[in-house]
């Protein structure tokens, strides 16, 4: 489970995100980041129990990513993130991009997964799919219980216009204009604080794993 201090700390860190107070207070922040290693390490267990995919000796401090932003050519300058991300949760064994991400923040903390921003190569391979075997796609994110969760996968970004070689006025053009192939369901800090929030947003990321078993046999 994540900790109510987890949250405090995040939410102190957005009042004083400077390198002054991060240091004063870099205890709390290595508490809350063994928090989240905790919390990775029972949700790659319950992952493991419906995505057999998943590698068997995953670290879950690898899984972390760092909280220093990198500044260089952002014109916001704080420091540091105000949330913990988890990904290297890698779905199927054919791309690392396709798997699963999980993110703790006080007010915005959701679980996802798919392919975001797939590489162009891979975009071609998943078009192609989608293009022969919509149906499979479709009975994926077309149900209700993966609406119920994640909202009309259609909204995702799409291009403005058909990639060559499509029909403009195809029935799944959709879908084949989609930019990126994820799913996205919020928890609210109260879910994240029960004793078995990993097991829920396990099972919240069971739904995914058939979008990304899809995702793997295009880009096979």
């Amino acid at each position: 489970m994540i900790k109510s201090a987890t949250l405090d700390f995040l939410k102190d860190l957005v009042k004083n995100n400077n390198r002054e107070w991060f240091q004063e207070n870099k205890p709390r922040f290595e508490d809350a980041k063994e928090n989240v290693i905790a919390f990775t390490g029972e949700l790659i267990k319950e992952l493991k129990k419906i995505d057999p995919t998943l590698e068997a000796d995953i670290d879950p401090k690898k899984c972390l990513m760092r909280i220093y932003r990198d500044i260089r050519f952002s014109l916001n300058k704080t420091p540091y993130k105000n949330n913990f991300g988890i990904h290297k949760l890698p779905s199927g064994g054919k791309s690392d991009e396709i798997g699963y991400y999980v993110q703790i923040q006080p007010g915005n903390s959701f679980a996802g997964g798919g392919y975001w921003m797939p590489q162009a190569e891979h975009l071609k391979a998943i078009r192609q799919e989608i293009d022969y075997n919509a149906d499979d796609l479709k009975r994926i994110i077309d149900a209700a219980h993966f609406k119920k969760l994640f909202g009309e996968f259609r909204s995702q970004e799409q291009l403005k216009s058909m990639p060559r070689g499509y029909d403009a006025d195809g029935e799944n053009s959709d879908l084949i204009k989609l930019k990126s192939f994820a799913a996205i369901h919020k928890f609210t800090d109260a879910e994240m604080l029960k004793a078995d929030s990993p097991k829920l947003v396990a099972e919240v990321l069971s739904n995914i794993y058939p979008l990304t078993v899809f995702l793997n046999n295009a880009i096979t």
